[in-house]
């Protein structure tokens, strides 16, 4: 299952954060708010079709997040779990721990803001389009028979 909304960057776009990245329906960033890779999101969480959320929020769901600016792009893979309740109006944090609140989109990401592409980052701080991919899928079943 695939699902891709936009956002933008800001000149404010630090991405330091060691264990997150967030994209925020928000149009302004402070210079300390340094996971926010993308601001003035089109859609919350609470937005997303009630069929992704099913998806992201299985045991085994596994999340890919492609960001995309117009000179560069970067994959982040994490994880789903039942508990996500993925209906924050206004932020979308992707994060490598298994924490989870209301703001938590995937947990035991791969990246997070300080790990991310620098030709993506620099694209965010000039202020770029952003594209964003949520692609949902499942590992293969181990119980095939053969």
């Amino acid at each position: 299952m695939k699902y891709v909304f936009y956002a933008k960057g800001h000149p404010n776009v630090t991405s330091r954060h060691k264990s997150t990245f967030e994209i925020t329906m928000d149009d302004e960033i402070g210079k300390t708010a340094d996971c926010i890779i993308g601001v003035d999101s089109s859609v919350s969480m609470k937005d997303f079709p009630k069929k992704l959320k099913k998806a992201i929020a299985k045991e085994n769901a596994i999340i890919k997040v492609i960001l995309k600016t117009e000179n560069a792009k970067d994959e982040i893979t994490g994880r789903g779990h039942p508990n996500l309740t993925l209906d924050h109006p206004r932020d979308m944090v992707c994060r490598k721990s298994d924490y989870i609140c209301d703001r938590t989109l995937m947990i035991k990401a791969d990246k997070a803001a300080c790990d991310l592409k620098r030709e993506l980052i620099e694209d965010l701080k000039q202020g770029s389009n952003l594209k964003v991919e949520i692609i949902v899928s499942y590992p293969p079943s181990k119980d095939s028979t053969s």
